[in-house]
């Protein structure tokens, strides 16, 4: 994982007033709750006391109980209330539980995964997808590393084979560039896939410079955007879990419809075809190996590559800038 990152990790609406969600994010047992304002908290989903899962306790006004000693902590992770003491006791301050920065932007609850407990800047969306856009959603989850799962949405050589039968129809397997521009933390990639007519691929420098949007986006560390038209979108988080496992938070959005019932299929159909398509990815990705990926692991990148490779690049460069010693997988 990359350190000092936002990180999209849950939809806002899985995390509900009085109820306290477990689950496993970027290797770690973690717990969310809502305050009695609706604030989400992120703790370490355990007990410092003797090891009993947060999780499982429930809410309590401005805190979370413990279920085993009835130990309460607040926002912070301080502990404010210790039964075993009484009212008045005094309670140890080394009592706490790790906390980490939330923020929900875009109905996502991101985490800040870092050394700051002020992080420097709020996570960010795609600023392109307003309100007027309704959407759809669905969750997969794929057996790898979540780089692996977000190199497959920036590999444009693999759509006229994975997915033939869908987006990949028309069998435009020459790979002109793609065209990769990086503005601070967001990829712009310009995608000119063709027929085979004997020519060779087009090098990057040698594409005419784009006068429309980008047709994919990549945000560090783990967002991305198809931009299929002005009215059709397509996003996908890709959340990770542990170093083998990750789960696809895709999002199907359109403005075009607007008919309420009409407004619904359309998002309906469209959330059915994105998963119908990422399906054909899964089966494929999934058995990838290594599960994760790394700049200098030794795989054979090509010039069709290059927006796989600008990922890499900036990934391992973030890395450094976090002070992470990098170690690649072994491809044995």
């Amino acid at each position: 994982m990359i350190r000092n990152q936002w990180y999209a990790v849950l939809e806002s609406d899985e995390v509900r007033s009085g109820r306290p969600v477990g689950v496993t994010r970027l290797g770690e047992k973690l717990v969310f709750w809502r305050t009695s304002a609706g604030q989400v908290v992120c703790m370490r989903d355990l007990c410092p006391h003797i090891g009993a899962r947060l999780s499982q306790g429930k809410v309590t006004g401005n805190a979370l109980a413990c279920p085993f000693h009835g130990f309460e902590y607040d926002a912070s992770g301080q502990c404010t209330h210790l039964p075993a003491y009484g009212a008045n006791g005094d309670i140890p301050r080394s009592l706490k539980v790790s906390v980490y920065p939330t923020a929900e932007v875009a109905d996502y609850i991101w985490i800040w995964w870092g050394e700051a407990e002020t992080p420097p800047t709020p996570p960010v969306f795609f600023d392109s997808i307003g309100p007027d856009f309704s959407h759809s959603r669905f969750q997969q989850h794929w057996p790898v590393h979540y780089s692996r799962m977000a190199e497959n949405q920036l590999d444009v050589a693999h759509l006229a084979f994975v997915h033939h039968n869908t987006i990949g129809r028309g069998g435009r397997k020459v790979v002109d560039g793609p065209l990769v521009q990086l503005e601070g933390d967001l990829m712009n990639i310009w995608v000119y896939n063709r027929l085979d007519d004997g020519t060779p691929p087009r090098k990057a420098d040698e594409l005419p410079a784009p006068t429309r949007h980008p047709f994919l986006q990549f945000r560090f560390p783990n967002i991305w955007h198809n931009w299929i038209s002005d009215d059709v979108r397509i996003t996908i988080a890709f959340v990770p879990v542990d170093d083998e496992n990750c789960i696809m938070y895709g999002r199907f959005y359109q403005r075009f419809m607007r008919v309420p019932l009409l407004r619904e299929l359309v998002n309906l159909s469209g959330r059915w075809s994105s998963e119908l398509i990422a399906n054909q990815d899964r089966v494929i990705v999934s058995n990838q190996w290594p599960k994760k990926t790394d700049l200098k692991m030794g795989e054979k990148i090509m010039q069709c590559d290059r927006a796989i490779l600008t990922y890499r690049q900036h990934r391992r460069k973030l890395q450094e800038a976090a002070g992470q010693t990098v170690i690649p997988p072994s491809r044995q």
